[in-house]
């Protein structure tokens, strides 16, 4: 079945996208959640145009997400908590306190965006993955030092 992608579907396709997949993936999974819609015969030269047209916006895109990438890559934030005696956290550094520490360094981004290896408990230098896109997904270093109160 061919169908038109809607939204992006993670290895399958981008936004804008005409791809062919079976029919039961297409009628269990993309049609009842609205990531895309069937292309018969007579649409076709309509979908066609509009890939065309969203071809263009991605590309447009794409360079901006690129340059937002080259920004967060090597990019080193720190942020302060409160530890125990033994130097481990009270709680774990979180995807919310990520995306303020990088919106005082003007980047914006979603809280689903930040990826963790494994949960921040303790202090010291951690890598952390912001997915951006699908194929781009740098690793900032967050460093977590102890509040002095």
């Amino acid at each position: 079945m061919r169908i038109f992608l809607l939204q992006d579907v993670e290895k399958l396709g981008m936004a804008g996208q005409i791809v062919d997949v079976s029919d039961g993936y297409a009628q269990n999974f993309i049609l009842p959640r609205k990531l895309g819609i069937k292309v018969t015969g007579a649409d076709m030269k309509f979908y066609k145009e509009r890939t065309v047209k969203e071809k263009v916006t991605a590309e447009v895109l794409s360079s901006k997400v690129a340059m937002l990438a080259e920004r967060i890559k090597g990019m080193h934030v720190t942020i302060k908590e409160r530890v125990h005696d033994d130097g481990k956290l009270y709680g774990a550094v979180g995807a919310d306190e990520v995306v303020e520490l990088l919106k005082e360094k003007d980047v914006t981004i979603n809280r689903k965006q930040v990826e963790f290896n494994k949960a921040i408990r303790s202090l010291g230098e951690h890598k952390v993955v912001i997915k951006l896109s699908s194929k781009l997904k740098p690793e900032l270093t967050l460093k977590v030092v102890a509040k002095d109160e």
